[in-house]
């Protein structure tokens, strides 16, 4: 019998291939040839599963944007008990990719958003996974913002407004510390002091 081919777990190899030698060289610098022998399969494998550079690109973005959100998603699964304002800033955290182990990821993260700039097409499916990214933020601010204790005379925050504001700030630490202008530890304390202050503004308290 031929060798059945698990085709999405193929393609996810390739992706990973893709992400290294993107890391390396940047987006522009990745050939179809490069990443086959990165993959360890062959070119003709490679062309099997995308029929172009930019549909192999596309769905890289796609594979790095669910690494992310999954991996936010995963630690909220992880501790059920926490509190919403605690599972917010676990959520942030993995987002802003901070910690020197997700330090490839934000290179590779931000080499796709620079050529999404002006790539339309790179652009769609990163707009798809901020818009995930943000949706989950949304979710735990209204769940911190609803376990908050009744302050008559005092307008709530707005969930959508402030899940943009983390999720730029987020993007804007990780850019500052891939380039060096913030220690990692600074940049960890600028989004302490933020989500403090969203506490405050929801009447939470920080378990």
């Amino acid at each position: 019998m031929p060798k059945q081919v698990d085709y999405e777990g193929r393609r996810r190899q390739i992706a990973e291939a893709v992400c290294h030698l993107a890391d390396e060289h940047g987006p522009e610098g990745v050939t179809m040839r490069d990443v086959a022998a990165r993959a360890r399969v062959s070119l003709g494998a490679v062309q099997r599963c995308f029929g172009s550079k930019e549909e192999m690109l596309l769905f890289a973005v796609d594979h790095v944007g669910e690494r992310i959100t999954e991996r936010a998603r995963a630690r909220l699964v992880g501790s059920p008990a926490q509190s919403a304002a605690t599972a917010l800033g676990h959520a942030a955290t993995e987002i802003a990719l901070l910690r020197e182990e997700n330090r490839a990821e934000a290179r590779i993260w931000l080499a796709f958003v620079a050529k999404a700039a002006v790539n339309e097409q790179l652009a769609a499916p990163l707009r798809t996974s901020y818009a995930s990214l943000h949706g989950l933020l949304v979710r735990l601010i209204t769940e911190a913002a609803g376990s908050a204790p009744d302050d008559e005379g005092t307008a709530p925050p707005d969930p959508q407004r402030e899940a943009r504001a983390l999720l730029a700030l987020a993007d804007g630490l990780t850019s500052h510390v891939l380039m060096g202008h913030l220690p990692t530890q600074e940049a960890e304390d600028v989004l302490h002091t933020h989500l403090v202050g969203l506490w405050e503004r929801l009447g939470t308290v920080r378990c």
